[in-house]
């Protein structure tokens, strides 16, 4: 028996004492999807086109898809210095920073190629930078980069800007150049703080330089700023990432996004390198994140749902309290159904009822644009189906609590109805502990948490259909 300390994060209550046995370890130690996405990635066909996609832009410029909502926007900067063994994202691995000119010319090319169908000057109310490593881009670049965003899209008053940094490659002076180009939320990429650990994945760097980093940040004015850690890296214990745990706390980030490492060698390379007898176990990983919980929860943080943590008074945590919490490809949002333009190679984007991505190799995404096509390589259009089930999908993700009445007004279906065989697989987990079956819905339980993906799995048709889960990461 596994004895775990876990505070409420459905209720926000104060913690309370749970025993997850090795029987359920066992049978919820499966591959599942992370769910920034319903249907996930995977399910992208190439039989999804470019016309598709500017269709889809067209009509948000003519107004049928709400065209005077804002945008978010997501751009890929896929270059970094070196490689961490970990890392499962699109990326180049090269220290040749020339690389990066032609890929600031390529991304304007597919801003103008986007705009003429979405229409110049759209309002932009959330704006990330993420990689790969964008600090890789010298000061120049980065304004050259903002620069050419600004002239093409309105960024409006009070918009998240934020921007994934390397530790390793930031100085003071350099926070302060992309706190002068508009940037108000920092990500740092942490990990752990543990010297092994970090040995074992190739990314090694100081708690002192990343203290003085967001000591600098805040001296900035910097909005926010998040840490990122993995839990279930090679040579990490319960002990050693308790300490981790308690450094992070001391530095009060106002967000900390916790993942559990997905350890996929057969699909990223890179991994190959982390020996997988130094992986810790699925009961010492529960044990990490029931740990990780219970300290931040100490430290002041609200348990926003199963990797993010934020300051009661973050807007991500007010998000959650007021149930406007939404779930995308770069994980827990304040802004629910908005459109994600994303730019650069690799990236995926929501438009409307459609999905997309790019070409996953930068040969094939600057082939496409000196063609002057879109690079968009694959992609979905979402079925009715497909948008019931991800507002369900979405609800448990989110808020932990799905109620009937709410997809039943909104999407015109009789969840007993619609749901029979979900429904009834649920009255099982509620036996298992995991949710809480009420008249109308259905509450995810203090320790259905640790396995809420499990629980959102039962909704998802194309898993039921085909059972084959190999291609996604542990869900413990």
């Amino acid at each position: 028996m596994v004895q775990i300390i876990h505070a409420s994060p459905a209720l926000g209550s104060a913690s309370a004492s749970d025993s997850i046995s090795e029987e359920l370890l066992q049978r919820f130690d499966v591959s599942g999807p992370r769910y920034t996405s319903y249907p996930t990635a995977d399910r992208f066909v190439e039989a999804f086109s470019a016309d598709q996609y500017t269709q889809a832009l067209q009509q948000r410029a003519g107004g049928s898809l709400g065209g005077a909502s804002p945008l978010s926007l997501y751009i890929h900067i896929p270059f970094c210095e070196s490689v961490c063994y970990y890392c499962a994202c699109n990326k180049v691995i090269t220290k040749h920073h020339d690389k990066a000119v032609e890929y600031l010319q390529a991304l304007v090319t597919e801003m103008d190629l986007t705009l003429a169908h979405l229409g110049r000057g759209a309002a932009v109310s959330q704006l990330h930078l993420g990689g790969g490593s964008p600090t890789f881009l010298s000061d120049a670049e980065l304004s050259q980069l903002m620069a050419a965003l600004r002239e093409r899209f309105r960024v409006a008053p009070g918009a998240e800007v934020s921007i994934e940094v390397d530790p390793r490659t930031v100085t003071n002076d350099r926070l302060k150049h992309l706190r002068e180009l508009g940037f108000n939320r920092l990500s740092f990429g942490v990990q752990d703080f543990d010297a092994a650990v970090q040995k074992a994945v190739h990314r090694e760097q100081s708690y002192e330089s990343v203290e003085a980093l967001m000591v600098a940040s805040r001296e900035l004015g910097f909005e926010s700023t998040n840490v990122d850690l993995i839990y279930g890296l090679p040579l990490q214990t319960p002990a050693s990432f308790a300490r981790t745990i308690e450094q992070v706390g001391a530095l009060k980030p106002d967000r900390i996004a916790l993942y559990g490492y997905a350890h996929l060698p057969q699909r990223f390379k890179p991994q190959r390198r982390i020996d997988s007898d130094q992986l810790p176990s699925a009961g010492d990983k529960v044990v990490m994140l029931a740990a990780a919980i219970a300290g931040f929860q100490a430290h002041g943080y609200s348990y926003i749902g199963m990797d993010h943590f934020a300051l009661a008074t973050d807007s991500l945590a007010v998000a959650k309290r007021q149930g406007r919490l939404h779930r995308n490809f770069q994980g827990y949002s304040t802004q629910p159904d908005c459109d994600l333009v994303a730019l650069g190679v690799s990236a995926i984007g929501r438009v409307g009822a459609c999905y997309s991505q790019n070409a996953k190799t930068l040969d094939e995404y600057y082939d496409s644009l000196r063609q002057g096509q879109l690079p968009i390589v694959r992609g979905l259009a979402l079925s009715r189906d497909d948008i019931v089930r991800r507002a369900v999908i979405m609800a448990l993700m989110c808020q932990g609590r799905l109620e009937f009445e709410s997809i039943e007004l909104s999407h015109l279906v009789d969840m007993q109805a619609y749901f029979k065989p979900e429904l009834e697989r649920m009255a099982e987990l509620a036996e298992q502990g995991l949710v809480t079956i009420e008249p109308g819905a259905i509450q995810v339980t203090p320790m259905g948490w640790y396995f809420v993906r499990a629980v959102a799995m039962v909704f998802d048709r194309y898993l039921q259909a085909d059972r084959s889960r190999e291609r996604f990461s542990r869900i413990i």
